[in-house]
């Protein structure tokens, strides 16, 4: 997927972008993926006065452990795209904190680094099967939204563990 800027600019209409593009091995090495589906990438890209403004929508299937519970959590995720490049007019411009703006040397823009920059920032970072999973016991690492154990899980300040000792041999 590329976009040039000075054909963009010279066109006055959009060019659009509806793939699927498979990025699960990508993805399965980062953030303890479990699995990917294929990216759909609908995007469209529109030309303005040496300005590239691309904006769209991402979805991938992926699954992830629970972060309490361990079990496979499956999410659909939909992000939305908006990325305005601009053609830089040297070297010291593109490294400019312009939060709105990214400024590119080169007329040929690859947008798929970008949009792996996307999904990527859009990965759940704790991922739940239910706001309400109990996890895994702490002692003996039974599945609590399963089944119900009698391990005592109650914290206390070590600096007192002895005095709960002195208390246990009465």
């Amino acid at each position: 997927m590329f976009i040039r800027l000075k054909e963009l600019a010279q066109k006055a209409n959009t060019v659009h972008f509806d793939e699927t593009v498979d990025l699960s091995d990508a993805l399965k090495e980062s953030n303890g993926l479990l699995n990917a589906g294929p990216l759909h990438i609908s995007l469209q890209a529109l030309g303005k006065e040496e300005v590239a403004i691309v904006t769209g929508q991402l979805s991938v299937d992926v699954e992830q452990p629970c972060s309490r519970c361990l079990n496979p959590v499956k999410q659909t995720l939909v992000i939305p795209f908006h990325e305005t490049f601009a053609r830089a007019a040297d070297e010291s411009e593109t490294d400019d904190e312009d939060e709105e703006t990214l400024f590119v040397t080169d007329d040929k823009i690859e947008l798929l680094p970008y949009v792996m920059e996307n999904v990527m920032l859009a990965l759940p970072y704790i991922p739940l099967c239910d706001e309400n999973c109990l996890g895994l016991c702490s002692v003996c690492g039974v599945d609590r939204n399963l089944q119900s154990c009698d391990c005592n899980r109650t914290k206390m300040d070590p600096r007192l563990a002895g005095l709960a000792d002195f208390f246990k041999q009465e």
